[in-house]
């Protein structure tokens, strides 16, 4: 009890000193808009609203309400103090990693072959994303309920009871409820029957031979114990599925799920079957990390992913062989082939290829191969031992170190995005991401740039050409930014935020007509567009339609009644007789 404790405790302090720097980190202008700094309910912190808002809201294409309030809990306590946030992302990942070992180390008795894989699982760089990057707090907290779920469920297997049934079952729907990657779950409760908790036999299967009674009995006792465990997970199967369905109806509805046009079917197995021998060689030789992987679509060439599939085929292989003898190896290859599928891209998500954040918990699988596998050598061959020790020390030591170096890079969004380009070709995404990095910073011909080069990469990218109209619009470049405008309603013709930001270049082109066809077609396709409503209310002011513009000012107001600029315009409207001075507003989502 006394070296779990002083592991747990050295896990603890090292795992906080590797990512301590992230205190100094800012927020990322990529979804953490979206998840802390730019969302009103999150920044509200906990109240009856915010409350609803987290149990209801599907934004960035998931339901996951305890995500939503352990965001809304940090801007209650620390504002918006970025360092903050990333902390409670630490201590997250340290408990995990406690729970990760404790849980191996209570299943199996192997203090320190658990302390190898918990460590490689702390301090590995493609968990620095995951880590790092406050809207991945999903990640870190998902996970942590995951092994929960594995702690509560070996109390079960010890001591069965209903109680510690439904406290397993419980921290399994919280998990979900945080992230629906835990789907995979009760699949991993499978192999842990197998291998280590024992409660399946790892023996022959067949058939026995006929007249043998003693043989017959022992194969129907394994039968019946299959039949139970599988009657057993029935219920966390039920709630995987509730959340696979709320989540798909949350990602379709958001438009995160792309089109078999966009990316085929073809593509999407040659990518997956590329994707899984490519996170074991990040594994084994963690370089060029980026934020975003573009997919390759259909130029990924047949050979690689031929190869891809004969290196997973034999592995498969090789690992069923092996179970009678080495069932952590069946068990750690299935871990990692079964909790990768959902995010393996067969149903994709988004356009990358890969990700980083996607190996945080597949890879404990393979670190259970590692760690049981280097046991097994060393106990066949005495004279390896000590080597062996030393190197896995050495090799944990690396990876802290790597792990460290890594975190530099996203320190900001800028640093991050220069990185990722640096490491990455074709990026249309971080192109654009970054011209809207460089804009905040008044930086905006370095962003028009960026706008371009990632037009270049992807001609069909609507968010690049409705940012390249804004910063054209900042120089006064108001026809360029009209034709930006219109290319982008070319490729999404029901885009509100375009036709309002083609009105706002069309106002200070002196084109009112056409500036109040614009906002009247974006409140046709979103009536509570209440930007949309003010700079209606700012044309119909200019053309002396003064009853009109009121009625739009106090429109705005009504769906946003903190909206400033609307109420400026409307003491403006009464004060001065319909001179009405601000320019219109721009979209507030690109």
């Amino acid at each position: 009890m006394r070296r779990d404790f002083l592991v747990c405790l050295l896990l603890v302090a090292t795992t906080v000193a590797v990512f301590w720097q992230v205190r100094h980190h800012e927020f990322i202008d990529f979804d953490d808009d979206l998840y802390v700094w730019a969302n009103p309910h999150v920044r509200a912190g906990v109240n009856s609203e915010s409350l609803r808002s987290a149990f209801t809201a599907t934004e960035g294409g998931n339901w996951h309400p305890l995500t939503w309030l352990s965001h809304m809990v940090d801007c209650q306590i620390f504002g918006l103090d970025p360092g903050a946030h990333h902390l409670i992302n630490v201590l997250f990942h340290a408990a995990s990693t406690v729970l990760l070992f404790l849980v191996l180390s209570q299943m199996t008795g192997a203090l320190w072959r658990s302390a190898a894989v918990a460590a490689l699982f702390a301090f590995h760089p493609l968990h620095v994303e995951s880590v790092a990057w406050i809207s991945e707090r999903k990640d870190v907290l998902s996970t942590l309920f995951w092994m929960l779920t594995l702690g509560t469920y070996l109390a079960y297997v010890r001591r069965p009871g209903p109680l510690l049934y439904l406290l397993t079952l419980f921290a399994f729907a919280c998990g979900l409820m945080a992230k629906p990657m835990l789907v995979t779950l009760p699949f991993v409760l499978l192999l842990m029957d197998y291998w280590p908790l024992g409660r399946l036999e790892a023996g022959r299967w067949s058939a026995a031979p006929e007249g043998d009674l003693q043989q017959q009995a022992i194969v129907a006792g394994r039968r019946r114990a299959i039949v139970r465990l599988l009657v057993e997970k029935i219920p966390f199967l039920l709630l995987s599925a509730a959340s696979s369905v709320i989540t798909f109806l949350a990602q379709r509805e958001g438009g995160a799920i792309q089109s078999i046009e966009r990316f085929s079917f073809e593509s999407r197995i040659a990518n997956a079957l590329v994707s899984y021998v490519r996170y074991v060689g990040k594994m084994i030789w963690p370089e060029h990390l980026a934020i975003y992987y573009p997919h390759p679509g259909d130029a990924l060439p047949l050979w690689q992913s031929v190869a891809a599939g004969l290196a997973l085929a034999t592995i498969s292989i090789v690992a069923l062989r092996a179970a009678r003898r080495h069932p952590y190896l069946v068990v750690g290859w299935l871990w990692y082939l079964g909790t990768l599928m959902p995010v393996i891209g067969l149903v994709q998500i988004g356009g990358q290829a890969m990700a980083d954040r996607y190996t945080y918990v597949p890879l404990i699988g393979l670190f259970l191969m590692i760690a049981w596998g280097g046991a097994e050598v060393t106990a066949r061959w005495a004279f390896l031992r000590k080597p062996l020790a030393v190197l896995a020390v050495l090799m944990v030591t690396a990876l802290g170190l790597r792990t460290w170096w890594q975190l530099q890079f996203w320190r900001d969004s800028i640093t991050l995005f220069e990185h990722t380009l640096q490491v990455t070709s074709g990026n249309s995404l971080i192109h654009n991401n970054l011209g809207i990095a460089l804009a905040r910073q008044g930086r905006v011909e370095e962003a028009i740039a960026h706008y371009r080069e990632a037009l270049t990469s992807d001609p069909m990218n609507v968010k690049s050409h409705i940012n390249l109209g804004v910063a054209l619009v900042d120089l006064g470049r108001l026809d360029e930014a009209v034709d930006q405008y219109r290319q982008a309603l070319q490729l999404q013709p029901d885009h509100p935020g375009v036709h309002n930001n083609l009105g706002n270049a069309l106002v200070l082109l002196g084109k009112l007509d056409e500036a109040a066809t614009e906002f009247n077609r974006a409140l046709e396709i979103r009536p509570d567009y209440y930007e949309a409503h003010n700079n209606l209310g700012v044309v119909l002011a200019r053309q002396g339609r003064l009853s009109e513009a009121a009625s739009s000012f106090m429109e705005a107001l009504r769906i946003n009644p903190s909206y400033d600029q609307a109420q400026k315009n409307l003491e403006l409207l009464s004060q001065q007789g319909g001179e009405v001075s601000t320019r219109p507003q721009p979209a507030s989502e690109p």
